[in-house]
């Protein structure tokens, strides 16, 4: 019988990388919604088998996509909490990175509210893997505000959500400077 724990330490298969690649790619720029598994199959140069063997269905091709995407969420911020050791700073900085996400070219509004508006079993697995992201960022808001002494960390959580998701939603017609000085004055208010 095989060692279970050398098992849990492989690396993924490079097809199975090479199709999330793929997906992340094709879900972001055209829509989770309007792409299909046999385009992902044949972008990603793998079989049917291998899409399958991989990958149960789409949703569960979803539901990797938005755990692939909430772990460079979480590496970010593990890499500014290191750098910035100041939780006012790194809070600035997630909202920099959520200012520069919505500004930048190819910007096609939240990667986590796209999936969970676009999954294909209501009780599939792509609704837990959004929130469950959804749930550490609130957490993580949460702590921050915590450690920089603002008066209401959960409701000042809840305000940069709602400030961040708002921004999100409306970067494709707003303009950018406006979303980015609205963001930082939230910050800033939520803050003293």
């Amino acid at each position: 019988m095989p060692d279970q724990k050398a098992a849990a330490t492989r690396p993924p298969a490079p097809a199975k990388l090479r199709i999330l690649a793929t997906a992340d790619r094709l879900f972001y720029e055209e829509g989770v919604h309007t792409v299909g598994v046999d385009r992902i199959i044949a972008q990603s140069h793998v079989t049917k088998a291998t899409f399958y063997k991989h990958y149960r269905s789409k949703d569960v091709l979803i539901a990797a996509y938005v755990q692939t995407r909430a772990d460079q969420a979480r590496e970010a911020v593990e890499a500014d909490r290191e750098r910035l050791k100041d939780a006012s700073e790194v809070l600035r900085a997630m909202v920099e990175r959520f200012a520069a996400e919505s500004r930048r070219p190819g910007y096609h509004g939240c990667p986590f509210i796209n999936a969970a508006t676009s999954q294909l079993d209501a009780a599939g697995p792509v609704t837990p893997a959004v929130v469950a992201w959804r749930t550490w960022l609130r957490s993580t808001l949460v702590d921050l505000f915590g450690e920089a002494q603002a008066s209401a960390p959960e409701d000042a959580a809840d305000d940069l959500l709602l400030a961040r998701d708002g921004a999100f939603g409306g970067a494709p017609i707003a303009d950018p400077a406006a979303t980015e000085g609205s963001l930082n004055r939230a910050l800033a208010r939520l803050l003293s």
